[in-house]
């Protein structure tokens, strides 16, 4: 095993910075260089770790980066979801080890496309969805795992309306772009368009389908990640989309998303509701598990059973259940039906540190690109019915829908040159 790590950071805005308060603190990683089309980004990325990064060199072009840095051991992508295919393409041909942050991208082919080249690449992947490093989120599984629930046919998942635009197209014309910010190389590989202040970078670029994928994309990662694992869920074959201001250029104001997933050998079939905006589940799902009176707490994720429910949050982190007749959730840490079943799961510190230590010879991460790519897919799946309007048939493994050959494009979106800076 090797005694230090050294790495590189793409992409400085939210997402890094957070991940960064652990990189920067951990005595095994080199933090030696940081990459951002926005000069803004790379600045306030240096000053708030001013002491960690002191030594690290910057770079504007990530061509520059993989040219120059011949002594990383990986590199972290956190740039909008659009930029990630031709980053971790790249970290795979250089032969770095690479944690993205999720979803793993904004098109179905591309998800397929990393999943594929990840099993071949020879070098440790992970996907940024960190409850999967969550004691609860193992936990949840074991019970799962062991049926404590009995057969799981339902899984809800909620969050209110994001405050990145939803249910709109652009708006019209152009703002002077700030200075030190290469608009033309933050677009990529997407379709050229005028930049405006206060609408895509640096935060909202999310809301829209060229760079994100809405709350569907956001969340999809986190919300279906127990599910697909603990209930061994392949591809949804059926998916039913309704909401307002749908068919935008943006996501929609408000949705509801059914998945339906084929029953699995001793599995029933499942199906999995995703509800954004104004759109909100049933009140006898959301019963003990959202607050009126704590708006923290308008979201959740509830896997209901044939035996009881289980409330393991957006995040994967919550862990809450309450067996069928009983009124209050309660931990499943506590809670005397859970206490039997045994631990067959490793418990690890955090998502990054999982990933250094499979870095570094050690056990393999629990969320690889194939498990992220998967999850992704089946997001963007969802994602796909609504910017078509309505209810799909979905062959997942064929990537089609069938009898939508408008589609394709969707799922196989025209990208810019690949090697646009």
């Amino acid at each position: 095993m090797a005694d230090r790590l050294t790495i590189a950071c793409i992409g400085l805005g939210g997402m890094l910075n957070h991940l960064l308060t652990k990189f920067t603190t951990s005595p095994e990683v080199d933090v030696v260089a940081l990459c951002d089309v926005d000069e803004n980004q790379i600045l306030a990325t240096q000053k708030r770790f001013e002491e960690a990064l002191s030594g690290a060199r910057t770079y504007r072009d990530y061509r520059a980066l993989f040219d120059k840095e011949k002594a990383l051991d990986g590199v972290v992508v956190a740039t909008p979801d659009h930029w990630h295919t031709i980053l971790c393409k790249a970290a795979f041909e250089a032969g770095l080890h690479v944690y993205c942050e999720k979803p793993l991208t904004n098109s179905i082919a591309e998800a397929r496309e990393l999943r594929e080249l990840s099993k071949r690449a020879n070098v440790v992947t992970q996907t940024g969805n960190n409850g999967s490093a969550a004691d609860n989120f193992r936990r949840a599984y074991e019970l799962v795992d062991a049926g404590l629930f009995g057969q799981i046919s339902e899984v809800h998942a909620w969050h209110p309306k994001h405050g990145w635009p939803c249910g709109i197209d652009r708006p019209a014309g152009a703002d002077p772009t700030p200075k030190g910010l290469d608009w033309d190389s933050w677009l990529g590989p997407a379709p050229a368009r005028p930049y405006k202040a206060e609408i895509y970078h640096p935060f909202n670029w999310r809301g829209w389908y060229d760079f994100g994928s809405g709350s569907l994309g956001d969340f999809c990662c986190h919300m279906f990640n127990l599910p697909l694992r603990a209930l061994k869920l392949g591809y949804p074959t059926r998916i039913e989309a309704s909401g307002a201001d749908m068919g935008k250029e943006s996501f929609p104001s408000s949705c509801t998303v059914k998945l339906h997933f084929p029953a699995r050998p001793g599995m029933a079939p499942v199906t999995i509701f995703f509800y954004a905006g104004q759109d909100t589940p049933p009140a006898h799902v959301a019963e003990g598990v959202v607050d009126p009176d704590d708006n923290s707490r308008e979201h959740g994720c509830v896997m209901v059973g044939e035996k009881g429910s289980l409330s393991i949050g957006l995040w994967n982190e919550d862990g809450n259940m309450k067996m069928r007749g009983e009124k209050a959730y309660r931990s499943i840490n506590e809670h005397e039906e859970a206490l039997p079943v045994g631990i067959s799961l490793p418990r690890v510190k955090s998502q990054v540190r999982e990933w250094i230590d499979a870095c570094k010879g050690g056990p393999k991460a629990w969320s690889p690109f194939e498990l992220g790519g998967h999850l992704t897919e089946i997001g963007l799946a969802g994602v796909l019915a609504l910017r078509l309007g309505g209810d799909i048939d979905w062959d997942g493994e064929a990537m089609k829908a069938p009898g939508h050959p408008e589609a394709d494009a969707l799922i196989r979106p025209s990208r810019r040159d690949e090697q646009h800076p």
